[in-house]
């Protein structure tokens, strides 16, 4: 079966690359997939492969059904979105939208998928029950499209009982693929403050109330909360990215200053904790000095889980399909996906595709300007897909 798949992959492998730079070319932002989502089912009608359409608007859902088993389901799943980055590569197939790229390889997990679909629709006669291909709108913006498709059914009718995903992965050179078992990467969520002082002029700083000033004493005292509050057995990471005032000049103090932020868990109970801690740490300081402080915690992705049997079944597969030494133990991520909402639900493995070589250049991290792959990984990854999709059916 891996000789036949890999074929397979091998024989469409020019047409995922021109599916992959057609989706580069043509990036959309979250929740806005509108030409994406027709774009993709193009190829499934080419393919003749039935599909559902108008998931999170622009979502598309293709089952393919193998030997008639009731009981066997499993479900794939790529994101369909961009990010709000302006492109700096030169490339035949650079993003043709001012400010929108595909810089986190979503245009390789759709295409890659695409190319999965239409290698499972030709073996349809080698495997028993149903393989559901989600392609999904709004992995990089709360509160994910994941869960928008749980609520709307998507692992309804019929019901898989697992659910793999895959994510480019810079530093993996072409051939590798990473995984691992159990908590893989962290929960996500978007922290705002707003500190409300008293603007003025600058020189005359007893008048004011410092609403910079007060900023600077709350983020300090946050990050006490990481380093004092917390276990140090528990991972978490509490960052602040951006902070804007109100107005203000070098010589004007202004009346209000914003702050916004980022807090990464794995553990459920210190991610609540922390949410109290944060809310009541910068209004406590707010108040001491004065001012006042609007907090806004935006509770994002949970954890990412790979269940422990599931993954295991899935690593021994893929080192049938690449060989053991292509296949790499991965460690914790404080990064987050929205993957993780289908694996609260069931079963799930998401690993990652390595798409990196060194020799060519092709380093730069996701969410950069210059981000890429070596477009090897594509024969690889829909390949690969296939096999451990087949496989699952199975275990």
């Amino acid at each position: 079966m891996i000789k036949e798949i890999k074929t397979y992959a091998a024989s469409i492998e020019k047409e995922v690359i021109a599916i992959r730079r057609t989706i580069h070319a043509n990036p959309e932002l979250s929740f806005e997939e509108k030409e994406t989502g027709k774009y993709i089912q193009k190829i499934l009608k080419k393919y003749k492969i039935p599909f559902t359409t108008g998931w999170a608007d622009h979502g598309v859902v293709a089952t393919i059904e193998g030997i008639p088993n009731k009981k066997k389901h499993i479900a794939l799943r790529a994101d369909i979105d961009a990010l709000p980055i302006q492109e700096l590569n030169k490339v035949k197939y650079k993003s043709q939208k001012e400010g929108v790229m595909h810089a986190c390889g979503h245009d390789v997990h759709s295409s890659s998928l695409l190319g999965t679909a239409i290698i499972l629709n030709k073996m349809k006669t080698h495997f028993e029950g149903s393989v559901k291909c989600i392609f999904q709108p709004g992995e990089e913006k709360l509160p994910g499209g994941a869960s928008i498709l749980i609520k709307e059914g998507v692992l309804k009718n019929p019901e898989p009982k697992t659910i793999l995903g895959q994510h480019v992965h810079p530093p993996l050179e072409v051939g590798k693929v990473g995984i691992r078992a159990g908590r893989f990467m962290a929960s996500a969520d978007e922290i705002y403050l707003q500190v409300i002082g008293k603007g003025g002029h600058a020189a005359l700083p007893h008048e004011c109330i410092d609403a910079v000033y007060v900023s600077s004493q709350i983020i300090i005292a946050l990050q006490e909360i990481i380093s004092r509050k917390k276990s140090p057995l528990v991972n978490a990471v509490l960052s602040f990215g951006k902070i804007n005032s109100e107005g203000g000049a070098t010589n004007i103090l202004p009346g209000a200053v914003k702050i916004e932020g980022t807090l990464r868990c794995f553990d459920e109970k210190w991610r609540k904790r922390a949410h109290q801690l944060i809310s009541t740490t910068a209004r406590n300081i707010a108040k001491a000095h004065g001012a006042k402080c609007e907090v806004n915690i935006m509770k994002g992705y949970p954890s990412l889980h790979n269940d422990e049997t599931y993954t295991q079944n899935v690593k021994n597969s893929m080192q049938e399909y690449l060989g053991k030494r292509n296949v790499i133990e991965l460690p914790q991520r404080m990064t987050a996906e929205d993957f993780a909402w289908y694996s609260q639900e069931i079963p799930g493995c998401f690993y990652r595709l390595g798409t990196g070589n060194k020799s060519k250049g092709i380093t730069s991290a996701v969410h950069t300007p210059t981000f890429n792959v070596d477009e090897r990984c594509l024969k690889i990854s829909t390949g690969l897909m296939a096999y451990l999709a087949i496989q699952s059916l199975s275990y």
